[in-house]
């Protein structure tokens, strides 16, 4: 794996791009991995498979990983450079309140494990005191809120965010929460490894209770309570297929009316103590809010005190003692498969990056980051998108008046790349000797950072992604597109290599981005983030058909032999992945080498730009892992976000000669296309 990170892109000799030369002959490295191909394997039985089949045997994953290869698993070796910062500047002195003091002394703090061992469960008992010294509801709701206001959120999801009708504003969302297991489907199916997860979740609970002194019998007896109360929680809870329906999840409603409707939940009142001044907000699943008014009255206080306590050693266990880290680490290895802990320095990488990620993000680009990147990227992004317009220019589906607008919304994406052009800065103040403590004010700084946001119109600077994460995203909300610096390196993109592999990485995973605009979720928002129509009806219906025919054909492949992938839950990426690849060919074809047939390597440039697509989705996850991945996760497994896409793709049929007969050739009438 390249750890170097590679920030320069290839820029485009054409009347479409920047001016800037594209390499000689003699800069251009060898980017197909020869070693890695599986030649055995035909490209139209398995393309992931070909590209990637002798790496995925061969590979092994290290033990404290759940995965390896691209994506989100090259956060691995970022996490490295990350470290080395760390140790760098936690090993120096700097100016009280610097970027520098900041991130170095929250991460002394966290290595300090002697320290926080022997501290044991000292910091966390003010709170389980206050739990213990609930006498009704009201108090119950109290706490509720003290711990809102530390960005805790067990039995109430509260977020701040532009209102879903007018994106000009930001509103109160409420959303269903008060779950432990990874999803509300977990509490009800019987298979033999969803079992497993919740024997061990049940045990985990009670160890937690016993570190606090609870002795093993009433521990047990408490897991059992509030797994009990957790699952009729569940039962109110949509699935994730459900929460894909935008208009079913948005119910705009006045505090006054909500007040009146759950009689054991002080809305006002919590709002007022939140510092929130709200006259209406977004319900998003009400169902749940109702059946948790129900609960809190007919379940007894101590089974919700007992459920608080849980939660609350849930939430902070890997803040604590050794003890209280392994036990979350044991759970875990049950919903991952992941046998090994991840060094103390790794989790506090993850730790500084998450309540500090900002500040070390400025660090990270400072040191790794090549400015002239940022426009280059903007240049293909810039390119993506006229070779987009084209595209839907050519939709003989859709009509002219809708085109219109579906142009208009493409043209008005907001771009960011690489990093922030204005940094969040973190008032808070960091003790170098007192870790716990320091988690607890950078939480209740972010809940403070979150609630300012109500009433005021959303900040289009703000990053929803630290700049060092490898991952791209589209907010419909904002109508924008987002590339942090970490995903602009190989195999996404390298500034050696040939246009084919960069329109199959980068180019790919930029097209991806921009479809999302326009897939089943951000197709229902206008061009400035409004929940609102802007198709014809007979267009929409069109598009639904098509975004159907797209759902069974993902319902049809499965992982792990028979475990299938969930079409409707996965709809939205699926739909993403095979717009992103057209749109990443067309730009392709504009370009000098891509109009022409030269071969590097021995390929084609239409075979290495397919070849670029399975590249840079190589990833192998733990069993365990995926088990858990297509049940929660709205992108499909690796083998499937190249495989299925290729299906529908013309070029990669004629790159590689797919004919009638090879496993995952489809005929012309039956290959798949939305955007």
């Amino acid at each position: 794996m390249k750890q170097k990170i590679l920030f320069a892109l290839l820029a485009f000799a054409t009347a479409c791009t920047s001016n800037t030369p594209q390499p000689n002959d003699s800069e251009i490295r060898q980017f197909v991995d020869l070693e890695g191909l599986d030649s055995t394997i035909s490209p139209g039985d398995n393309f992931f498979m070909h590209v990637n089949g002798k790496w995925y045997n061969s590979v092994q994953i290290d033990e404290d990983q759940v995965g390896v290869g691209s994506y989100s698993y090259l956060n691995i070796p970022q996490r490295k450079l990350l470290e080395t910062i760390l140790d760098e500047v936690s090993s120096t002195t700097h100016p009280k309140g610097s970027i520098e003091q900041k991130v170095g002394d929250f991460y002394a703090s966290g290595m300090d494990t002697s320290d926080i061992d022997a501290r044991g469960v000292k910091p966390i008992q003010p709170i389980l005191a206050q739990i213990d010294k609930i006498s009704n509801l009201k108090e119950m709701e109290d706490f509720l809120v003290s711990e809102l206001k530390f960005n805790n959120q067990s039995l109430i999801g509260l977020r701040i965010s532009p209102d879903d009708q007018n994106s000009t504003i930001n509103i109160i969302h409420l959303s269903q929460s008060g779950l432990g297991l990874p999803d509300r489907d977990y509490y009800f199916k019987t298979d033999s490894s969803t079992l497993g997860i919740q024997k061990a979740y049940q045990k985990y609970l009670a160890d937690l209770l016993m570190m606090t002194g609870e002795n093993e019998a009433k521990a047990q007896t408490a897991a059992q309570t509030v797994y009990a109360l957790e699952k009729q929680l569940a039962e109110s809870h949509k699935t994730r297929i459900e929460r894909r329906v935008v208009k079913e999840n948005y119910h705009k409603v006045a505090v006054a009316d909500l007040d009146k409707k759950h009689s054991q939940i002080s809305w006002k009142s919590i709002f007022d103590n939140l510092g929130l001044k709200a006259d209406s907000l977004d319900i998003r699943q009400p169902a749940y809010y109702d059946k948790l008014n129900v609960l809190l009255q007919t379940k007894a206080l101590e089974d919700w005190k007992t459920y608080l306590k849980a939660q609350t050693l849930v939430a902070n266990a890997n803040y604590l003692s050794t003890p209280f880290r392994k036990a979350a680490f044991e759970y875990n290895k049950v919903v991952s498969g992941q046998s090994k802990q991840l060094t103390r320095a790794q989790q506090m990488v993850q730790q500084v990056d998450q309540n500090l990620g900002f500040d070390l993000g400025q660090l990270y680009v400072k040191r790794y980051f090549n400015e002239a990147a940022k426009q280059r990227v903007l240049d293909l992004v810039n390119n993506l998108q006229k070779a987009f317009e084209q595209r839907i220019n050519q939709l003989d589906w859709m009509s002219d008046s809708t085109k219109t607008q579906a142009k208009e919304k493409l043209y008005a994406i907001t771009k960011k790349i690489g990093y922030p052009d204005k940094w969040r800065e973190y008032p808070v103040e960091i003790n170098r000797e007192a870790y716990f403590e320091n988690v607890l004010a950078l939480r209740k700084n972010e809940a403070e950072y979150q609630f300012k946001k109500l009433g005021k119109a959303p900040d289009k600077t703000e990053w929803g992604t630290t700049p060092s994460t490898v991952t791209a995203y589209y907010n419909p909300s904002l109508n924008e597109i987002v590339f942090p610096a970490g995903i602009l390196q190989y195999p996404y993109f390298d500034q050696n290599a040939d246009d084919a592999i960069n329109y199959g990485g980068i180019g790919m995973v930029i097209g991806h981005e921009l479809t999302h605009a326009f897939d089943d979720q951000g197709a229902q928002f206008d061009k400035d983030g409004n929940l609102k129509n802007w198709w014809t009806k007979a267009d929409y219906e069109k598009f639904k058909a098509k975004t159907q025919l797209l759902i069974d054909r993902y319902d049809s492949f499965t992982v792990l032999d028979s475990v299938p992938i969930k079409g409707a839950m996965t709809i939205g990426e699926n739909t993403a992945d095979n717009g992103g690849i057209y749109i990443a060919y067309d730009a392709f074809k504009l370009t000098k080498q891509g109009q022409d047939t030269t071969k590097i390597d021995g390929f084609t440039p239409d075979q290495r730009f397919s070849y670029s697509i399975a590249r840079i989705w190589r990833v192998k996850v733990r069993d365990e892992y995926m088990r858990t991945y297509v049940n929660t996760n709205s992108h499909s497994p690796a083998m499937w976000r190249v495989n299925g896409p290729l299906m529908n793709f013309d070029p990669f049929y004629a790159a590689y000669g797919i004919k009638p007969g090879d496993k995952n050739y489809k005929a012309p009438e039956e290959r798949i296309k939305i955007w």
